[in-house]
């Protein structure tokens, strides 16, 4: 047994999530992103049941547990009642935690969605915040974004929101002592140790890879290589 399994071990997700697995491959026949993406989830268990530390390493360091959309199907099919999509949810957490998710392009996405949406959760209680979204930064989604933005007002009091106002109705301002508390809740599960430390990783990579952090930050957002498509050759 090796010192990163141990760790590993330690999670509770890991102890729920992985009781006996037979290696039947269910879980990954279910699994929608294993239709899209080069992912395996029978692997990935296969490789946390081995406990080897190098190729344990390998998965922290990799992009396959960051493809998975955590929507736990395989344990709706799991004929053992294993949770491979619980076992990721650890591996993820223990990547961040020594640093290994910068060293792949999925794992870099970590610094762009925290700064889209946990900084909004904290400020606003919102993940995603009309004031905030850029739409300039998603091209799909047209010029439907930048009409919205411009008519913003008009557009929320027509759907009925109330946008950052006092008082019921959606998208309502949060009350500071609820955003207080949702800040305790972040400092108290380690959320905010987290964002720390992928702040601080995410400088250390743009530093090596000669980027400034604006580069490194619209590189981690709009790179998607070809090579994590499923092309079935598996």
């Amino acid at each position: 047994m090796g010192k990163i399994y141990d760790r590993l071990a330690e999670d509770y997700r890991v102890r729920e999530g992985l009781k006996a697995c037979i290696s039947c491959g269910t879980c990954t026949a279910i699994c929608p992103a294993a239709e899209f993406y080069r992912y395996n989830p029978k692997k990935i268990v296969t490789i946390v049941q081995s406990r080897d530390d190098e190729a344990i390493i390998e998965l922290l360091k990799g992009d396959q547990i960051w493809y998975c959309g955590e929507c736990l199907s395989c344990v709706t099919r799991c004929p053992r009642k294993n949770a491979p999509g619980l076992v990721v949810m650890a591996l993820r957490a223990l990547s961040i935690e020594l640093g290994y998710f910068a060293e792949s392009e999925k794992g870099r996405q970590q610094l762009p969605l925290m700064h889209a949406m946990q900084r909004n959760v904290l400020k606003y209680g919102y993940c995603v915040y009309p004031e905030t979204f850029a739409y300039e930064k998603h091209p799909e989604y047209g010029t439907v974004g930048k009409w919205v933005k411009d008519n913003q007002k008009a557009v929320y009091e027509r759907l009925g929101a109330h946008l950052g106002q006092i008082g019921p109705g959606a998208l309502r301002k949060i009350p500071q002592e609820s955003l207080d508390e949702l800040k305790a809740i972040f400092e108290v599960t380690g959320a905010t140790r987290w964002m720390e430390i992928v702040e601080e990783k995410s400088q250390e990579k743009a530093r090596e890879m000669g980027l400034s952090m604006d580069e490194y930050e619209a590189q981690a957002f709009n790179q998607t290589s070809s090579c994590h498509l499923n092309n079935d050759e598996d």
